[in-house]
């Protein structure tokens, strides 16, 4: 190939790549940057086409080595409610004050968009996360995070067949907010026969978890 055409096609690149930049900056001064909308569907079509191919492309012939056991499943369920339910909630369906907040929202994870996924695209995005979604990489370089993240894999399959003893049981594994454990001590001292101090009363909460 001559020099010449070399440069032509380093220029044309670079004229494409600052052309493809004018448009994004003019669809997010058209749009806004805020979080309250939701990608519409071509949007949204464009982002899983490119998730999933950039996705596959790291992880060919990645297969779970962990079996999908009962033990496994609900440690997993443990994990998830632990670490996950705030976004996602207990029952995967993403109906949180903060799963709702995110831009795009939180998926309902039952569905085929999430169940259709092979488990180790499921494992690359626990572990990777997701840029621009809010969607965090949970790595921590070791075997053991390795091995809850395909845990979590199994426990996101049995969505669709959680039972209510088992979100129940979730529920007693959910963080808690400052004032949640205010009202526990509370509720433990009143018990006790101990002073009990008048709350607040509150107007706005962001409490995470929606049950």
């Amino acid at each position: 190939m001559k020099k010449r055409s070399v440069v032509e096609i380093l220029v044309l690149a670079v004229v494409m790549a600052i052309a493809v930049g004018v448009l994004i900056g003019a669809y997010f001064v058209t749009v806004g940057v805020s979080a309250r909308p939701q990608p519409g569907r071509l949007e949204t079509v464009a982002a899983q086409t490119v998730r999933g191919i950039a996705i596959r492309t790291r992880i060919r012939g990645l297969t779970n080595p962990i079996p999908a056991t009962p033990d496994v499943i609900a440690e997993g369920r443990d994990h998830f409610a632990d670490h996950c339910a705030v976004c996602h909630g207990n029952d995967g369906s993403g109906n949180t004050e903060m799963g709702r907040g995110l831009y795009p929202r939180s998926p309902d994870m039952r569905l085929a968009s999430t169940q259709n996924l092979s488990d180790a695209e499921l494992f690359y995005i626990i572990e990777n996360g997701v840029r621009l979604t809010g969607m965090p990489g949970w790595s921590t370089g070791t075997k053991e995070g390795e091995t809850s993240s395909w845990h979590l894999v199994h426990f996101i399959r049995h969505l669709p067949k959680l039972t209510e003893d088992e979100i129940a049981h979730m529920e007693s594994l959910n963080p808690r907010s400052p004032e949640e454990v205010r009202q526990e001590i509370e509720a433990e001292k009143f018990l006790q026969g101990g002073d009990v101090t008048p709350s607040e009363p509150t107007t706005h909460e962001h409490t995470g978890v929606h049950r």
